[in-house]
């Protein structure tokens, strides 16, 4: 596996392939890699002819009270989880390689992303937007893939890539969940065994708001109540957000035929977490409303 840590060095073995016709997959992430990025690399790997993992922890993306200076780094296991999985590339840029003095650029939003996690933290998606189109360019791939657990990020990407036409294809990935229902999430290891156990409450939650759906229920506000209710049997949670939406644009949703997606945030002490399920109801039509 080569590693690569400069924009020319990653560009010029990129462009050497694509001469070639060599297909070339992409996975970003911020590294502490877990089985839900493994899931994202095996994918890729069976897709594409040569595969580039991207591990920087992007400063831009985090709020001033956020835990970028705790945020998890253990590049040597990170590093030998992708060599087990065959990565042709481990491209690790510092942050002056991807913003170097006099670096002025930031991508606007569309407004699919000023909803819930926008308006959460609003630094966060500015900075995803803005990283992802140089990661774009600096690797070239023609595929990248994201996981649903960050749906409205992934929903993001797909706009940005199809409304400034960079020529990637995007493909979301299902969460991968740990045997409880937790979605995996780098940020699980900053949880003590105490709320490692309350952390379920959110998928319990959204599976709750699921059901509620599939029993029939047609009013969205008693959906999210009734998603509220369960999670707050647990102590010791707060609820940023639970909604039920349209999957497409994300907005809040009146009606539906047979697509929906529940979105829900919340804190444990410092710790945030983000969960989502997406809902197929085949000749359901007009299901819930306001």
């Amino acid at each position: 596996m080569k590693i690569i840590r400069t924009t020319r060095a990653m560009t010029s073995w990129s462009e050497r392939l694509r001469r070639d016709g060599v297909i070339i997959g992409f996975v970003p992430t911020m590294g502490a890699l877990h089985d839900g990025h493994r899931a994202l690399i095996r994918a890729a790997r069976l897709r594409c002819d040569a595969l580039v993992v991207s591990i920087f922890v992007n400063p831009t993306q985090f709020g001033p009270r956020e835990d970028l200076t705790r945020y998890p780094r253990p590049i040597t296991k990170d590093r030998a989880l992708c060599r087990e999985e065959g990565v042709d590339v481990c491209f690790e840029p510092t942050a002056e390689v991807m913003y170097p003095e006099g670096f002025q650029t930031v991508v606007t939003l569309p407004d699919i992303a000023r909803r819930w996690e926008g308006e959460a933290r609003p630094h966060h998606f500015p900075g995803v937007a803005t990283v992802v189109t140089k990661l774009f360019g600096m690797v070239r791939p023609h595929l990248a893939l994201f996981g649903q657990k960050d749906y409205q990020q992934a929903a993001l990407v797909r706009q940005l890539a199809k409304d400034l036409n960079l020529g990637v294809a995007i493909e979301v990935r299902p969460t991968v969940r740990e045997a409880d229902g937790l979605a995996m999430s780098s940020r699980n290891i900053y949880l003590n065994a105490e709320e490692r156990m309350i952390a379920t409450s959110l998928f319990r939650a959204l599976r709750a708001g699921k059901q509620a759906i599939e029993g029939g229920m047609k009013n969205r506000t008693a959906i999210e109540r009734s998603m509220r209710k369960t999670i707050e049997q647990a102590s010791g949670i707060h609820v940023e957000y639970l909604a039920v939406c349209d999957p497409d644009s994300l907005e809040p949703l009146t009606r539906f035929t047979h697509r929906a997606v529940i979105l829900g945030a919340i804190r444990i002490g410092t710790i945030r977490l983000i969960d989502n399920l997406l809902i197929h109801l085949p000749g359901k039509k007009n299901l819930a409303r306001h």
